[in-house]
């Protein structure tokens, strides 16, 4: 991967192995496929956390009416993107990459959707801003 970052500026090496350090199942992994789905998996459980976190502000007595209804709007995706993240999975496991690949592609929309949400009907950041990434 340290290769690849050298080659790529878009490819951040950081941005990439840290995620993988903190996960366990990554420490395990004998080969791509492995990290592949560690990432996965792991990403998976990012989207149900941020859903969680979602649904915790969506309670509170404070959050106002217009960043309700905007969060109901990015439950969806993150929702949506959850079975893109198993599909990926399956498809991983059979060793359809192609088709794992289209489903990753598709599930990682679900950060820049949300932040539209708010970028255009409230004009403001989403308050999970922090959380709304998948990796």
């Amino acid at each position: 991967m340290a290769k690849a970052a050298a080659k790529d500026w878009n490819m951040k090496y950081d941005f990439c192995v840290e995620p993988l350090e903190s996960n366990p199942h990554s420490k395990s992994a004998t080969s791509i496929k492995g990290l592949v789905i560690a990432s996965t998996k792991n990403a998976a459980f990012n989207t149900i956390n941020v859903e969680r976190i979602t649904k915790t502000i969506l309670n509170e007595r404070k959050t106002s009416h217009g960043n309700k209804a905007a969060l109901r709007d990015c439950i969806g995706p993150y929702k949506y993107a959850n079975s893109s993240l198993n599909n990926a999975l399956m498809n991983v496991k059979s060793q359809d990459y192609r088709r794992a690949n289209e489903y990753l592609i598709s599930a990682f929309d679900a950060p820049r959707i949300c932040e539209d949400i708010f970028t255009k009907i409230k004009k403001a950041k989403t308050p999970i801003r922090d959380e709304n990434i998948i990796i």
